[in-house]
């Protein structure tokens, strides 16, 4: 399998975790978000959306979306299974992995900081007050509320809702967004942090790292 990536990008991120969670091997192959690599042609053939991650398995076929490859890497390697068997503890843990995938990460993507900076004419003060508001208020500090740790997301074991609030503290951090009001997801953060499968994903230690 080969995974097109990029470093900085969170949903890309989501990805390497859960790959380095279960073990696989999978081929990275960079895709330079912010040099406009996913816009060229080649690989607008595999992903039309021209977003990163997407997963090319061995014959060919393009897994588009984090949360639709990490769903399907759990299937195909359910050691450690990221959405648990209890009914529940999986209803939980999708609820917080959704409310950051679909619900904070949109609002601070690049594609949107992008637009508001060269359509809307947003100057650097106005963007980061965008992503402030929209990452903390009805985001993060509602996820905050909702994660049960003990002392990942929910429980002893890592889930598909720890695999996405790594990547997007890493994001929030990037535009000097506050986390003090987060005392609970800082701690989850911290934990996840100290193991190695959610350390060697992190950007800084990838081959297109700058």
């Amino acid at each position: 399998m080969k995974l097109y990536d990029y470093f900085r990008s969170s949903a890309a991120y989501r990805v390497r975790i859960a790959i380095e969670l279960k073990g696989l091997d999978v081929e990275r192959i960079p895709v330079h978000l912010a040099r406009g690599e996913q816009r060229r042609a080649d690989y607008l053939a595999k992903n039309p959306q021209g977003l990163a991650p997407a997963l090319e398995l061995d014959n060919g076929t393009i897994i588009t979306q984090s949360l639709a490859i990490i769903d399907y890497l759990d299937t195909l390697a359910p050691q450690p299974l990221l959405t648990p068997k209890d009914p529940l503890l999986a209803a939980k843990a999708r609820g917080v992995a959704l409310a950051i995938a679909c619900d904070i990460h949109p609002l601070n993507n690049r594609r949107v900081l992008d637009y508001l900076r060269e359509r809307l004419g947003q100057d650097d003060s106005g963007v980061d007050a965008w992503i402030h508001h929209w990452v903390l208020q009805g985001g993060l500090e509602a996820v905050e509320r909702l994660v049960e740790p003990g002392p990942f997301c929910f429980g002893a074991q890592p889930t598909i809702a720890d695999v996405c609030l790594v990547p997007q503290l890493f994001a929030a951090r990037r535009f000097s967004t506050p986390l003090e009001t987060l005392p609970k997801l800082l701690a989850v953060e911290a934990h996840c942090l100290a193991h190695p499968a959610f350390a060697a994903a992190e950007p800084s230690r990838q081959a297109d790292a700058e």
